[in-house]
């Protein structure tokens, strides 16, 4: 059984920790020893009651400067570069890099002749040049390399090595989700969850709440409430009645149970969700989502059968979308028994499976 040290930069509530938790956690209840690297105050701190679990912290987060924030980066490549040393003995021990930005150990990894897996959650050629240089070193640097979507593998230039496997939800978090399609219906309210990046449309979201009065927009943002306020004041943003905006959740299960229909505003032409985390937590839920028309999220959805592929540059044919579905018992039943059917292809146990079969690897 293999020893994993696994590195990770910044621990929050985000998609790629909350898939790296089930992950490792996955592996801790088999008996794997995992060392853990990455910042404190996360989702992954939930995973400190393991005994077979060592976590290695270092204080970490981004600052609304971009030069601050690269600084903050380098330091951490450096420390977490000299950090790996500290396995270079350990004869059974691979690293296992969750994103591409862990790059200092991954080099250090290869470097002392360890296993380097990485579990590719980004798409450096869309996001921009910064993580392009990223995206040619893991392929470099990485034996094997994990996909989340064909969407996202067929950017890579190497194929040997490359495997796809989809994220999944943890049991514990759909247990908890209660799908009631009367209920949801007849509720009439538009979820989003986001952070205030503008590529994830936040004031698109707000202006579809001004458009429609008639419905209820909760939107969730991964930030803090102070950084809300920032936000909402920089850019005159009139709150109207029908929105209630969220700071961060450690848990957003509740949010899914009141809700009737979860968008995703991603702009394509700035960034491309390579698989969709909250589209497959709200079907998972008994709902229909509205997503952009390329990427991962894009292979979920099924135009007119669990939900539509709309972009955000189209927010008519979005509001107008919102009204059918919501007003048309009939399709909105159809949706959602269709997108409930649809999340029980994602197995969190065959993922862990096929994941621990890549990092088994001689």
């Amino acid at each position: 059984m293999k020893h994993i040290v696994c590195f990770h930069l910044f621990n929050d509530y985000s998609g790629s920790p909350k898939v790296l938790k089930m992950v490792l956690e996955g592996l801790l209840k088999k008996g794997y020893q995992v060392d853990l690297v990455s910042s404190k105050g996360g989702v992954l701190d939930e995973l400190l009651h393991y005994e077979n679990l060592h976590k290695h912290s270092y204080p970490y987060k981004f600052s609304a400067n971009s030069v601050i924030t690269m600084l903050r980066y380098c330091y951490v490549q450096f420390y977490t570069f000299f950090l790996s040393f500290r396995w270079l003995f350990c004869k059974d021990a691979v690293f296992y890099i969750n994103t591409l930005l862990p790059v200092g150990s991954a080099l250090t990894g290869r470097m002392m002749g360890k296993r380097v897996v990485y579990h590719y959650h980004e798409n450096a050629f869309i996001k921009g040049a910064f993580y392009k240089p990223l995206a040619a070193l893991m392929q470099k640097l990485a034996h094997e390399i994990i996909c989340v979507s064909e969407y996202q593998a067929s950017f890579l230039q190497r194929e040997k090595g490359v495997m796809v496997v989809p994220n999944a939800l943890p049991k514990n978090f759909v247990n908890r989700l209660t799908p009631n399609l009367q209920t949801a219906f007849e509720r009439k309210q538009i979820l989003m969850l986001g952070s205030l990046k503008l590529y994830k449309s936040p004031l698109e979201f707000i202006e579809l709440a001004q458009r429609l009065p008639q419905f209820i927009f909760v939107l969730v943002i991964n930030d803090t409430k102070e950084n809300i306020d920032i936000f909402i004041e920089e850019h005159k943003i009139n709150v109207c009645k029908n929105l209630t905006i969220y700071p961060r959740q450690n848990d957003v299960v509740p949010f899914y149970n009141q809700a009737s229909l979860v968008l995703n505003l991603s702009n394509k032409k700035q960034c491309v969700e390579t698989f969709g985390l909250t589209a497959l937590e709200a079907m998972s839920a008994g709902m229909p989502v509205i997503v952009p028309t390329e990427g991962g999220i894009a292979e979920m959805v099924a135009d007119g059968e669990n939900g539509y592929k709309i972009d955000v540059q189209n927010l008519n044919l979005i509001a107008e979308c919102i009204k059918t579905i919501l007003s048309d018992e009939t399709l909105y039943m159809e949706l959602a028994k269709n997108a409930f059917s649809y999340s029980k292809r994602f197995s969190e146990v065959e993922m862990v499976n096929r994941i621990e079969t890549m990092l088994d690897k001689e």
